[in-house]
């Protein structure tokens, strides 16, 4: 019998530390708090983000739905998921509720609707991100707090799980 306990929480210590190992630095699961990125990601769905194979296999791309601790100027704590927009070198502006990057309209079918204000034009600086939320209108985002340090991002979406009805990959 005491040999039945001493495994059986030999096995729950090792579920334990592997589950905290793969939350930490490989996969999470996140619940989304807000409507920033209304329509593609609805209040309350639940997303899973890659932490570990973006970093050292893959490179952030525009079009991306990212994670990231936001910089101090966005007075929060609290983590944030933002759509990428443009990388180190890029020209970002707004202009006739259009965005623009490098001079070159966005095709965005995933947008809610389109900005009410012009913005820009700005040069994306080295090591920083420009991020934007799908609903423009009503989120906060580098529009309103500048640049995003790359060193912020904390990981990249990789699908939706919740609801069922939803599952699958987001909106690039």
């Amino acid at each position: 019998m005491a040999r039945y306990i001493f495994e059986l929480v030999e096995i729950v210590l090792v579920a334990f530390v592997l589950s905290w190992l793969i939350r930490t630095y490989v996969l999470e699961a996140r619940v989304i708090p807000s409507g920033s990125m209304l329509p593609t990601i609805q209040l309350q769905d639940r997303v899973i983000v890659d932490k570990f194979f973006f970093k050292y296999f893959g490179q952030l791309q525009p079009g991306d739905i990212i994670v990231f601790h936001p910089p101090a100027s966005a007075h929060s704590s609290d983590d944030f998921i933002k759509r990428l927009v443009a990388l180190p070198g890029d020209k970002v502006q707004i202009k006739n509720h259009d965005t623009y990057v490098n001079d070159k309209p966005l095709n965005e079918p995933y947008i809610n609707e389109r900005s009410k204000e012009d913005f820009g034009p700005v040069v994306v600086p080295e090591g920083s991100l420009f991020v934007m939320g799908d609903n423009r209108n009503n989120s906060a985002d580098s529009r309103e707090w500048g640049f995003l340090p790359e060193q912020n991002v904390s990981g990249r979406t990789l699908l939706r799980y919740w609801p069922l009805n939803h599952f699958g990959t987001l909106a690039r």
